[in-house]
């Protein structure tokens, strides 16, 4: 049965005014009208700056082209030139059409976190560039701006007026007495969350989720809001396609309640949602939540999704997008260190089908380190353990965050993906490469969009001096190329760089014009043993369909499975007919496509 495509869909001036007004008053009560004026002279003051639309769908918001690329502004430093234009020229001139879109990590003036303690919105940080760089980054390539909505910078004008009791800031913090207990709520880091600062009022202690420097924002305060709708407005107006809600899931604080999921965080994002689809159709709102699967997927609105189905044909998705895989990398991680990818087919055959409008952000490793908290329920506490200690053997650490109870447990493994595919259970051995593109080919075949760090792109091993000179241990993940230097690795023979950096470009490449890689078009896991992990794309309407086939192991495994025998494959990575073989080579992938009747079918 043909699925429909996900398509811009304009939200009308009356649904908008009807979503908007319900969702303020589920977050300001007796307030809801005077939010909605203040609101409304905001986005009318902004309408003039987008397409004016008749309400009609416009072409498909996602297909298999869609590849976009992880990368802070200064990833790529060369002399005398600002790096966001240093950047915009390596991706013209090396990557081309196979990267179609760019994460470009906070690129503000900040204080801390390396962008995410933000002191300036509206302003780029001068040792990057300037807005004409961001714009011309847009111009070539989707653009996802983040939208760091939960904390702001101690250094920031906001909290200058704190300081001084002086508007807009004065009432822009989360105060606290520290006697009221906050048992309940659920900390990301081991921290203190009360941090006492020194006013013209005398000490008060403030909410700081993350830490001392990124002070949280109080959103029960409607300026607070307000203030970042105008921000989200302006960044759209700069040319972001994608905005990616940073820490979204803490934005509500409400003494003792969790701290995370509240109905009035989901209420914002919803917000945020009606706003594009009314002002800018088509842009992408993803939310960004590393905690367990099931509270990850909460942001897709599905449950109340399901509830509007029953009084209504046809109600469309109004939360998030998109949300990221947060338990793919350590999955992914456990799969290649044990030789066992059962755990992994398990997770994949949970996952919900998605509505049209929704869709999954694969990665396997990001700026941040490789979240563990998404594996509880699916890996057993030695294997977690087992893989912690593995990873600091390859020369990696372990983050911690504090429990209700006071305890610490571990929150983050922090690692260049590069070096934690240096080996296996059995220590390190001689196949980093090969399974470190065996883990990049299994997520370029998942259902979803395709996110790849600039790191895994150029095989960056862990960068010991960064962490030794920020004192931050996810800096091991964040290593500034000089482009010279990395040019010249591009151009060596025989450097991991360049055989991960060629053999990745090239996949990409004959991914983006696959149909069966559609981010919607169909994924079932198909029973093999724990050696092997093979995915079906497909079928399309012309009957398309694709094996992904994956060793996950050292050993050559058998190749026998029910239906390989019958139909004629071909062979999508090699070209031409799959010449059979009774066997697949250690973490060796196979493309294999079933044609159907076309050669490029519609999504089914």
């Amino acid at each position: 049965m043909a699925r429909p495509h996900p398509v811009f869909q304009p939200l009308t001036e009356a649904a908008f005014q009807a979503r908007a007004k319900a969702l303020i008053a589920l977050l300001y009560g007796a307030r809801t009208d005077e939010v909605m004026r203040r609101l409304n002279r905001l986005v009318n003051a902004h309408r003039t700056d987008f397409p004016p639309h008749d309400g009609a769908a416009h072409p498909e918001l996602w297909s298999q082209r869609d590849q976009w690329l992880i990368l802070y502004g200064d990833s790529l430093l060369e002399a005398d030139r600002a790096p966001l234009a240093v950047l915009d020229d390596f991706l013209q001139s090396r990557l081309g059409e196979v990267i179609s879109g760019v994460h470009v990590l906070p690129f503000f003036p900040w204080s801390s976190d390396d962008g995410f303690s933000v002191i300036h919105y509206r302003e780029v940080n001068p040792a990057l560039g300037d807005w004409s760089d961001i714009r011309r980054l847009a111009g070539h390539r989707d653009l996802m701006v983040d939208l760091v909505l939960n904390h702001v910078s101690r250094e920031s004008l906001w909290f200058a007026d704190y300081l001084g009791g002086n508007l807009p800031g004065r009432d822009f913090f989360v105060e606290m007495d520290p006697a009221t207990d906050l048992s309940a709520v659920v900390r990301p880091r081991s921290s203190p969350l009360l941090v006492p600062v020194s006013t013209r009022r005398g000490v008060r202690h403030l909410w700081a989720t993350f830490s001392e420097d990124q002070i949280d924002l109080n959103f029960a305060n409607p300026d607070v809001l307000l203030e970042f709708v105008g921000i989200l407005l302006f960044y759209l107006e700069q040319g972001a396609r994608i905005i990616r809600l940073d820490a979204i899931a803490y934005l509500w604080k409400r003494p003792g309640t969790p701290c995370i999921h509240l109905p009035q965080t989901h209420a914002i994002v919803r917000l945020l949602r009606a706003l594009v689809d009314h002002l800018a159709p088509g842009t992408l709102i993803i939310t960004e939540t590393n905690v367990p699967h099931e509270e990850n997927i909460s942001y897709f609105g599905l449950e109340r999704l399901a509830d509007a189905t029953q009084a209504s044909s046809s109600p469309q998705p109004d939360e998030a997008h998109l949300v990221y895989q947060f338990p793919l990398p350590p999955l992914l991680l456990h799969t290649l260190t044990s030789g066992e990818a059962g755990t992994l087919a398990r997770w994949l055959e949970s996952l919900p089908d998605l509505p049209p409008g929704c869709s999954y952000l694969n990665f396997t490793a990001s700026h941040d380190g490789i979240g563990v908290r998404p594996l509880e329920g699916w890996l057993a506490s030695h294997d977690i353990e087992a893989l912690m200690a593995l990873m600091q053997r390859f020369g990696g650490f372990v983050s911690m965050r504090s429990r209700a109870d006071g305890s610490d447990s571990p929150y983050e493994l922090n690692i260049t993906w590069f070096d934690a595919m240096s080996g296996t259970r059995k220590g390190p051995d001689p196949w980093q490469v090969e399974r470190f593109l065996l883990s990049q080919h299994l997520m370029l075949a998942l259902k979803g969009i395709p996110a790849i760090y600039l790191h895994c792109l150029t095989a960056t091993q862990n960068d010991h001096d960064g962490v030794e000179h920020s004192g931050r241990l996810r800096s091991i993940n964040r290593k500034r190329w000089q482009r010279n230097d990395l040019e010249e690795l591009l151009d060596s023979r025989h450097t991991s760089t360049r055989d991960v950096f060629l053999a990745l470009t090239r996949r990409l490449a004959i991914r983006r014009d696959e149909p069966c890689f559609h981010p919607d078009a169909g994924q079932r896991v198909l029973a093999s043993p724990p050696s092997l992990l093979i995915l079906e794309r497909g079928p399309l309407d012309d009957g398309r369909r694709l094996l992904a086939i994956h060793n996950v192991t050292d050993q050559r495994q058998p190749l026998a499975f029910p239906g390989i025998d019958n139909d004629d494959w071909q062979d999508r990575v090699a070209g031409g007919a799959w010449q059979r073989q009774d066997s697949l080579g250690p973490y060796r992938t196979l493309w294999l496509v079933s044609p159907g009747g076309g050669s490029h079918g519609a999504v089914s």
